[in-house]
């Protein structure tokens, strides 16, 4: 797969957004691996903070997540592999250096969103760049769910969360909220970790 717009939409502006990254076959077999462990009611409340200060605020964000683990599923192992690809190439071309990638099925229910956050913790820079894969035939405009995404401009742009779109950005410098959906909205949210930075000596 070439990731080459994609790459010189982060050199350049910091983020982008590429519709039908993956195929819609393995799109779907991604979202019938979501609802299938929604339904076994292994996805947890997703937190917010680390370490010991992490804490379930449904008043901040309340969908439910599960974490993709090498050897879960052929889809899930296929959509690490293509992420890790990718990795090299942002290596590569912009010298990130990028060391591994994490990511998690998302599972929002009705009435579900995410306020506005960063993606980069106040003391660990190790989080650099962010991506989220939609896994969502079909998406209508009423169903709102929409990431919006506050730009340097100090403009902001919403993408409806349409299946095979993939939505890249660096981590630390855009503002971002997941607006409230009206039907159940699927995504495998990423992010791509350098070697966090050693605090300073006192």
């Amino acid at each position: 797969m070439q990731f080459s717009t994609l790459i010189d939409d982060l050199a350049v502006r910091g983020w982008s957004v590429q519709r039908a990254f993956i195929p819609g076959h393995d799109s779907l077999r991604l979202a019938e691996e979501c609802r299938r462990r929604e339904a076994e009611g292994v996805m947890v409340p997703a937190a917010i903070g680390r370490g010991g200060s992490q804490a379930v605020h449904e008043g901040i964000r309340s969908d439910r997540i599960l974490w993709l683990e090498s050897g879960q599923s052929a889809a899930s192992d296929l959509y690490l592999q293509l992420m890790d690809a990718l990795r090299e190439q942002l290596n590569r071309e912009l010298y990130l250096g990028l060391e591994e990638f994490e990511c998690h099925f998302a599972f929002y229910p009705p009435g579900a969103f995410y306020k506005t956050h960063l993606d980069r913790f106040r003391d660990d820079d190790s989080r650099s760049v962010t991506a989220v894969l939609y896994l969502n035939p079909d998406w209508q405009p009423d169903h709102g769910g929409a990431l919006r995404l506050y730009l340097a401009d100090g403009e902001s742009l919403d993408v409806a969360p349409e299946a095979g779109t993939l939505v890249v950005f660096m981590a630390g410098e855009f503002p971002h909220e997941v607006l409230p959906t009206q039907v159940d909205r699927l995504s495998v949210t990423g992010w791509f970790r350098r070697r966090a930075a050693l605090p300073l000596s006192a």
